[in-house]
């Protein structure tokens, strides 16, 4: 294996690690506003407006590079139906995927800001509720495609 590999399996490991904490976080609805995370997280009313300001803001660049996406996609897919040049399909694949990336780091980063706006101790405990709504919500088969946001 060439050092060029070694050293893209070290990036992508170090990502994964990376992202771990933050995937701790994401669960799927607007947990500051739900009154039982509130209270046991003891969220003040200014972390929760500065939450919700982050939130709001991601979604809009989401929602916009979610279009994008499927705008990305639904012309590979018409130039693989069109078997159109192997190479200008492969052009195509890079855009999708780095489109696919973009919206991936947008989503990480949103979680990122808002974790900070937490406390240590906050961040213990919300772990610690996320572990538990993990267990009490088991997934379900997701119908959507991943990259939906709506």
């Amino acid at each position: 294996m060439t050092s060029k590999w070694l050293r893209r399996i070290g990036l992508a490991a170090l990502l994964l690690a990376l992202a771990a904490p933050v995937r701790a976080q994401s669960f799927g609805f607007p947990w500051w506003r739900d009154a039982q995370f509130q209270r046991e997280l003891a969220l003040t009313a200014e972390q929760r407006t500065r939450i919700d300001t982050i939130f709001q803001d991601a979604l809009t660049k989401l929602r916009h590079q979610n279009q994008e996406l499927t705008h990305q996609e639904d012309e590979l897919s018409r130039m693989i139906a069109s078997n159109a040049d192997e190479s200008v399909i492969v052009t195509q694949v890079d855009k999708v995927e780095g489109t696919r990336a973009h919206l991936n780091k947008t989503r990480t980063l949103m979680l990122l800001h808002e974790r900070q706006v937490l406390t240590p101790d906050q961040r213990v405990k919300l772990n610690k509720l996320h572990e538990q709504w993990v267990k009490d919500h088991p997934p379900t088969t997701n119908t959507r495609p991943r990259g939906d946001v709506k």
